[in-house]
């Protein structure tokens, strides 16, 4: 029988495969390549989907966002807060995501990966019934949240891997 760890467990190793096809041997040029001059780059859409993973596991988990706690932050040198996670950035601000290599946005991934799947090995099915954010009404529980967190990383996964096979075809 599967457990509940087991099963987000896989959900979370597809988003980081997803993740790899997507960067694997690109340029810096490629990775910053927006569709048009308002689109997300796959640097940004790979950054934000990391950022959100690491801040939702990190406060589910009562744990340092890698972000901050492992360098990430100051190896980035974003020009924004080193707590911004990408949601309702400008279009100013997403082309400011511009690493020189996919290998900064594969390690920090991989980091992230790391921790939420450490976090995940200890869940059981009693834990997803503990409400981890009361801001909402209904409150959100440990189950949604993860789920949620699941969603919006393999959307935007999706959306750089469907930038690169774009790029591949120019």
């Amino acid at each position: 029988m599967t457990t509940t760890a087991e099963l987000l467990t896989d959900a979370f190793d597809r988003i980081r495969q997803i993740v790899h096809q997507s960067v694997r041997s690109l340029t810096a040029k490629d990775l910053a390549a927006r569709l048009d001059d308002e689109a997300n780059s796959i640097a940004w859409l790979v950054w934000h989907l990391t950022r959100v993973q690491d801040d939702h596991i990190a406060g589910v988990a009562g744990l340092d966002q890698v972000w901050t706690a492992d360098g990430w932050a100051d190896r980035f040198a974003l020009p924004f807060p080193s707590a911004e996670i990408g949601y309702g950035q400008s279009s100013d601000e997403v082309a400011a995501v511009r690493p020189d290599s996919p290998d900064l946005l594969v390690g920090y991934h991989d980091a992230v990966h790391e921790q939420t799947v450490g976090y995940l090995r200890g869940l059981t099915d009693k834990d997803l019934d503990t409400i981890v954010d009361e801001a909402w009404d209904p409150p959100v529980t440990l189950a949604v949240r993860l789920v949620s967190v699941v969603s919006d990383d393999l959307q935007h996964a999706g959306q750089a891997a469907f930038i690169r096979g774009v790029l591949e075809r120019r």
